[in-house]
């Protein structure tokens, strides 16, 4: 009997722990996204939400997340950082949410790491900048699967000095938070470091979400520097492009060099002239001179445009990424763990091992947490296929070479640069066709 009675305790608890397994896998993945869906930003997070409602809804059809459907919840990035913290809190604790992508903006960015490790929740920083989250302190749950700011800012220096070399000033208008204050440190750094004898004749930082940049235009037209830098992004740069135009100032004969201006081209239409760098923060194009033929982006572009009656631009295929190095760091953690679902901590190991592709080059993580992702700068061209500007002479660069090494510090590490670096014939250009 004493044995008849174990046996049936063992039988118990064997379909207990099988049941136990068995709920382990849920039936809905939750996910919570921040992105801009009001404010002036929201013409950069607004086409991030609707290019993950058609991943999703794809990603859905096609199985999921290792069986499980992927159920979104949106966060509006424009309610602020006390709100947006707020509303982060009460998806993961009130409704169980384990996995967020989050945020756009690099101060937000700043705000959620500290609290997704604090909540031990998975947090991918799906499109912000700053270099400096992943760097001054080690996290557990938080990953990016695109570049950081020094990747973006040194990319930019050296397709400058390829291109532009003979210049002797520069200024910046860059907004006035950590993204604008960060990536002109950056960009200024690495200038120096390979072009020593540049002098800075203006530094202008108007506040983030400004509409009238008459003073900052004024003082570049009467000071005429060679190189006018501007990292502004969304509703700022656009409005920033639009009144330079109006009052003259591409016309004096300054390079100008956007390095997020990839996506504005389509809003900014005949605004933006020829012969202004751009760059696309990452490899992302819909003319990417790689993979614009490919039949995967072809589509992706096609859905997109069906949806929004725009061409995709750079946080859509942010977007993409993160949704794909999400799905990949689900299933290489499933497979690691003997096919069972896994738990966020193996989830969040497993994507600091992966390796993915999106719509285009192979992206690389690291066991920081940060991705490895080539950069694609160019110049702009008006040709008649489109009523907007495109990129021209389109240069790829690896991101090994622009971005610092695990361990590393940036500033440090930029000061490490050397001019060679302008020689390397991994430094891939294409003209536009």
């Amino acid at each position: 009997m004493k044995r008849l009675t174990t046996l049936t305790a063992m039988i118990a608890l064997a379909l207990s722990a099988g049941l136990a397994s068995a709920q382990d896998k849920p039936a809905e993945l939750k996910i919570g996204i921040s992105t801009f869906t009001s404010g002036p930003a929201s013409v950069f997070g607004v086409p991030g939400k609707a290019a993950a409602d058609l991943l999703i809804a794809d990603m859905n059809a096609k199985g999921g997340i290792g069986g499980a459907k992927v159920v979104a919840t949106y966060i509006d990035e424009g309610i602020g950082g006390d709100k947006l913290l707020s509303e982060y809190r009460r998806l993961v604790q009130e409704q169980g949410v384990r996995t967020m992508l989050s945020a756009i903006s690099s101060g937000n960015c700043n705000i959620v790491a500290p609290v997704a490790e604090d909540l031990k929740v998975l947090n991918v920083m799906w499109d912000c900048g700053t270099e400096k989250v992943l760097e001054e302190k080690p996290y557990k749950y938080v990953v990016r699967t695109q570049a950081n700011a020094t990747t973006e800012m040194v990319a930019t220096v050296l397709y400058l000095l390829k291109t532009r070399p003979n210049f002797s000033t520069v200024a910046v208008v860059n907004q006035d938070y950590a993204w604008g204050r960060d990536s002109w440190e950056i960009f200024l750094n690495t200038l120096k470091t390979l072009k020593p004898d540049v002098k800075v004749v203006a530094e202008m930082f108007p506040k983030f979400g400004s509409s009238d940049f008459s003073t900052e235009i004024s003082r570049l037209q009467a000071l005429r520097p060679d190189v006018i830098l501007n990292t502004s992004w969304g509703g700022d740069l656009d409005t920033f492009v639009r009144q330079a135009s109006q009052r003259g100032l591409f016309t004096q004969g300054a390079t100008m060099v956007l390095p997020l201006a990839e996506s504005s081209l389509e809003r900014l239409g005949t605004a933006l002239p020829a012969g202004v760098i751009v760059g696309g923060r990452g490899d992302h194009y819909f003319l990417h001179p790689e993979t614009r033929d490919d039949p995967a982006h072809k589509e992706f572009v096609a859905k997109f445009r069906a949806k929004t009656n725009a061409y995709p631009i750079y946080p859509t295929y942010h977007m993409a990424q993160a949704l794909v190095g999400l799905k990949t760091g689900y299933e290489d953690a499933i497979k690691a763990n003997g096919g069972k679902w896994p738990s966020t901590e193996q989830v969040a190991d497993a994507m600091r091992k992966m390796t993915f592709t999106a719509y285009g080059r192979k992206v690389s993580m690291r066991q920081d947490g940060q991705a490895l992702e080539d950069q694609l700068l160019g110049i702009t061209k008006h040709v008649p296929q489109y009523p907007f500007a495109v990129m021209d002479k389109m240069m790829l660069v690896p991101a090994d070479l622009v971005t610092a090494p695990v361990g590393q510090k940036s500033l440090p590490w930029i000061k490490t640069l050397k001019v060679d670096v302008l020689q390397s014939d991994r430094l891939k250009t294409y003209d536009f066709k």
